[in-house]
């Protein structure tokens, strides 16, 4: 058989699989072609529009996740779809071996809304991680030699899925089955002033690493007595301080990072998830102490700063103003106003607009129920946990909050 005639065939076969594959469930095909590592719920979406979703019946949801807090305005944000599409026409990928202007205006952007000097781009909130630890390390290897590495974070902590970052988390159930893992990591607990020294005494740690709130952990902010408690001590010391902002990033919290609520400088900040508004991107923010770390070759990543990327990413942060940080923490008080004192809410933690309610009812029933009446919520360990889109509307906030309310009451009974 030619070569034609086999290009013909396989043209033929691909058709045949595409004409199968729009008639078959999209539940079957996942079942059958996508690794098992998410437990999804039986909900297909189709289409988005600001905190509305829409699934296969056409039933609308309101969507108090924001893909675990990625769109930061919602779905299919008109201005965040116009700046991607207009890049998409422009050019879509083009190697770091090469300047492109998305990339450079993004970054000049971060640095001066924040005062850091520098930023790697990557893909995702771990590898931003990453990056932080190896700029520490490299750093302590450049000023002190190779005895002086060892990264301490806090217990209870969520810092990625690699390797490294899976090391690095402070929660023993994420170490199970995949060791040996990389060396140089102490988990000190968090909101312990007495414990600082003990941990970051050790001659070989050469960097502290600390979420401002641990949104995996249970949406828990840390006290500020013990975050200024430890960056004092660390900048006595010559260690570097890490803030993970990945999710208490990019005004999440009603600040543009986490860390501002604190008062605080950090050495090296890492952010992902609502960055580019629905994109994959993450990004390493380095600051003076560390801006020159990195040189030629020392790190890189094929598709970080990617300049469709980017173009959502400027969207975004471009549009984070005083105005929308503010309207952000009145939701997120307005949400902590509406459930305070009712019948089977334990605690409200969080701030902004990243909320954990812990309720009398399993967690793993209330989203169920909450689902069924159409709100879309996350979990947070033994907590309800609320990431909207930063411009969710006060009336969606009220359908949500009324179905979250119902659904405790009616699993009480």
């Amino acid at each position: 058989m030619g070569i034609k005639q086999v290009n013909e065939k396989l043209v033929a076969h691909i058709q045949d699989v595409v004409k199968a594959t729009e008639v078959e469930d999209t539940q079957q095909l996942d079942t059958m072609y996508i690794a098992h590592t998410y437990g999804r719920q039986p909900v297909e979406f189709i289409q988005g529009k600001g905190s509305t979703l829409i699934d296969t019946a056409g039933k609308t949801y309101i969507d108090m996740s924001s893909g675990i807090g990625v769109t930061a305005f919602g779905f299919c944000d008109q201005q965040w779809q116009s700046s991607v599409i207009a890049q998409v026409k422009a050019l879509n990928h083009v190697s770091n071996l090469y300047y492109t202007s998305p990339q450079a205006k993004l970054a000049e952007i971060l640095c001066h809304k924040t005062g850091m000097k520098k930023v790697f781009f990557c893909n995702s909130g771990a590898e931003a991680n990453e990056c932080a630890i190896k700029v520490a390390r490299k750093y302590s290897y450049d000023s002190y030699g190779p005895n002086r590495y060892r990264v301490v974070t806090l217990q209870n902590s969520f810092h990625g899925r690699t390797l490294g970052t899976l090391i690095a988390t402070g929660q023993d159930v994420f170490h199970q089955y995949y060791g040996p893992f990389p060396e140089g990591f102490s988990y000190m607990p968090p909101n312990d002033i007495d414990a600082i020294p003990n941990y970051l005494g050790d001659e070989s740690v050469c960097a502290i690493m600390m979420e401002s709130i641990q949104g995996e952990g249970g949406v828990m902010p840390l006290d500020e007595a013990f975050v200024k408690a430890v960056v004092d001590y660390a900048h006595d010391h010559d260690i570097l301080v890490i803030m993970d902002e990945v999710q208490t990033g990019n005004g999440r919290t009603g600040k543009l990072y986490g860390y501002e609520h604190y008062g605080i400088k950090p050495d090296i900040v890492s952010t992902a998830k609502g960055l580019a508004g629905g994109l994959p991107m993450g990004a390493t923010l380095l600051g003076e102490k560390v801006e020159h770390v990195l040189q030629v070759g020392d790190h890189g990543s094929t598709f970080g700063g990617n300049p469709i990327c980017a173009a959502g990413a400027i969207s975004i942060m471009s549009r984070i103003d005083d105005t929308m940080l503010q309207s952000v923490c009145e939701k997120g008080q307005y949400i902590k106003d509406r459930l305070m004192g009712q019948e089977g809410i334990l605690s409200i933690s969080g701030k902004g607009l990243m909320i954990g309610i812990e309720t009398v009812v399993p967690v793993k029933d209330v989203l169920a129920a909450c689902l069924e009446k159409g709100v879309v919520l996350l979990s947070a360990k033994q907590k309800v946990r609320l990431l909207p889109a930063l411009t969710i509307s006060y009336e969606e906030i009220d359908i949500a909050i009324d179905a979250l309310l119902e659904s405790i009451h009616e699993l009480q009974r």
